[in-house]
This record gives C-alpha cells, structure tokens and sequence, in this order.
C-alpha cells in the first residue's frame, strides 16, 4: 500500500529512500544526520526528505510527465510504473501524529493526483508546518489546495496560527466532497475550501530538512514525523 520513497521518478529508489522504523506501533519518520541530500545536483534550495507515498506513476526516462516536478523542464531519470496503494477520491481522511522540529525543517501531509493525466496534479494540503513558524503554545499549520496544473482548482492556501504544542500527537483531518474540503485540527474546522479536485489521490507523509536554514548548531538535529495511526472513511 506504500512507497517508502519521495517522488523518485526525479531521481531513483536507491537515492530516495526513506529513513524510517516502526516502533511501539508508530511510524518515525526520520531525517539522521548522514542522510545525503534530495536530487543534489539540480534541487535548489538544498533538501533532505524522508517521505512515504500510496501512488506512484511517471512517464518513461527522458519525459517530463511525472509528479510534483520542482522546475520547468524537469525530466524523469527512473521510470515508474503506475501504484495505486491508496488512492481515494473522497471521504474523511485523518492522521493522528506529533512532530519534533527545529526552524531548519518542516513536516507535511499532503494528497496530490497520481498524474497519469498532467491536468491531475492538485494538491489537498491536510497539514504542513515549518519549524521556524513554531512558537511556545502555537505552530502555524499550513492547509488548502494547490492548482499546479489543474486548471479547474484555485489556488486557496493558509498558513493558521493555532494554538498547539505540535510535538503532542494531534488528528489532522480532511472531510472531502465534490463540493468542498473541511479541514480541521482535533476535530474543529480550521478552513473550508470550496471546488477540490474529484480525481484519485495519493496520500503523501514527509518530514524535510534545509540545511540552508542552519542557526550554526544543528547539526545533530534528528526531524521527525511520528505517526500513530492515518485512516480513511467513506462518506455516507
């Protein structure tokens, strides 16, 4: 049902593979300080990921039909076949997680199509949240829709200051149907986005570093993303 990989289709599996363990029956997604970057010699800025998938799919080496390409241009280097380990298209959607970040890092949840169409490319952004927008009691939780280049969805994005302790497990929900998504946090509505896209969407779990970020003694910094449970339930 998943991919331990973050968008190899840029890269490879061998170079893209996740740092992660199951422990006491939850998810670390880990970023350890030897962990090499993410597409090297051509991302910019610099990024470390380790990140899981429930779809997959590219067009052959050479095209640039792939998914969530960073630039114009952009052109597969390792094909993949097309993954549909859970692909839903609707319904309530809820990760249960907390995460343990410095400003140089960031943790995400995020669904996006599988782009086997290059106009289902959307993104349903359950919940990003940037170290550097941490406070003592609140985070700044990042949520909405991204076009990319889907030209029926609007762009419709808010970083929300919200007043919690994000290295405590909280629910990060999406109550998603053709008309709108809900997004909510432990079970209160945060935002309503109205027009999502309809199409199937993979589910996609990273934790990110941007060693650019650096305050000079982190290092040893070990970001994380730690899931207890991510569950999907049909709408009635």
């Amino acid at each position: 049902m998943w991919l331990p990989h973050y968008l190899p289709a840029w890269s490879s599996r061998a170079a893209t593979a996740a740092s992660y363990e199951l422990r006491d029956s939850w998810l670390h997604l880990r970023i350890p300080p030897d962990q090499g970057l993410w597409c090297a010699d051509d991302h910019l800025p610099p990024m470390r990921v380790s990140g899981i998938q429930s779809g997959s799919f590219s067009g052959p080496v050479g095209s640039t039909r792939g998914q969530q390409p960073y630039r114009d241009g952009l052109r597969v280097r390792e094909a993949q076949e097309l993954f549909h380990g859970w692909t839903p298209s609707g319904g309530r959607i809820e990760l249960r997680a907390r995460a343990v970040v410095t400003p140089r890092s960031m943790v995400a949840f995020w669904m996006v199509g599988l782009e086997d169409q290059p106009e289902r490319s959307a993104e349903i952004c359950v919940a990003e949240m940037f170290g550097d927008a941490v406070q003592p009691g609140s985070a700044a939780v990042g949520m909405g829709l991204h076009p990319f280049r889907d030209p029926a969805v609007v762009e419709d994005f808010e970083a929300v200051r919200l007043p919690l302790d994000i290295a405590e497990p909280h629910t990060y929900a999406v109550d998603w149907s053709a008309d709108h998504v809900t997004l909510l946090v432990d079970g209160a509505e945060v935002r309503r986005c109205p027009a999502p896209p309809t199409y199937p969407m993979q589910m996609m779990l990273a934790v990110f570093d941007f060693p650019e970020k650096s305050v000079g003694d982190d290092a040893d910094a070990v970001p994380e993303l730690v899931v207890d449970s991510l569950r999907g339930y049909e709408r009635r």
